[in-house]
Formats: structure tokens, C-alpha cells, sequence
């Protein structure tokens, strides 16, 4: 199957943001956000930042509402970075899959150490 032209877009947008976030966001509120994901529409106008935070569930919606507030200033930045004609609009959203992959792994564990007792 042929690469399309989206998961190229994704993918550019998911590195430069990833970048963005690590090397250039000074505000606290976002802590170690990382971009798991970015699925853009097919006319590349918009685009859904998915965002996985290592916090608490308060921390973590924090976070997002911060990544949120800048979309502006991630615009610019990509619109300054990448060879695109036009910049999606961005919408952060938590990714809590890790969380839930990681509280399964928990889970089964237990489980199975009250079996062996």
C-alpha cells in the first residue's frame, strides 16, 4: 500500500511538535507531554494532536488545556518550518492509552501473583 500524502503530513507535524514542546515550551503546565499521534483531515485543514502526559488525571487535562491555549503559536512555528501551503488548524487531545496499557499490565500482574498464592 502506497504511502498517502497524510501520513507524511502526520508524521512531519507529529516530529516538529514533538521538538516544539521538548525544546522550545518553558511553561510548567506541560511537563513531559509527548505527541503520540496526529491525524489530519483529508483536505490537511485540520488536525487532532494526540498528547500523552505522565500525571495524575488533573495534571495530564492541565497540560492539554496548555498545548491548547498556544495552538497559535504552534501554527506559526510549523507554518515557519515546514515546506506547507497551508498549516492545519490543531486541536489537542489527551492520549490516556499508555495509562490504560500500563494500569492493565498492573492489573493482569496481581492477578497473577493471587494466583500463585
Amino acid at each position: 500500500m502506497p504511502f498517502k500524502r497524510t501520513d507524511r503530513v502526520n508524521s512531519l507535524i507529529r516530529d516538529e511538535l514533538q521538538q516544539l514542546i521538548q525544546r522550545e515550551v518553558k511553561d510548567p503546565r506541560v511537563g513531559f507531554a509527548t505527541v503520540t499521534a496526529v491525524e489530519t483531515s483529508a483536505d490537511l485543514r485540520h488536525a487532532k494532536v494526540h498528547v500523552s502526559v505522565m500525571a495524575d488525571d488533573a495534571e495530564a487535562e492541565t497540560a492539554v488545556r496548555a498545548l491548547q491555549k498556544a495552538r497559535a503559536y504552534f501554527r506559526h512555528e510549523l507554518a515557519s518550518r515546514l515546506d506547507m501551503h497551508h498549516v492545519p488548524e490543531l486541536d489537542f487531545a489527551r492520549d490516556a492509552s499508555l495509562e490504560r496499557a500500563m494500569r492493565i499490565d498492573r492489573l493482569l500482574k496481581e492477578a497473577r501473583e493471587r494466583d500463585r498464592h
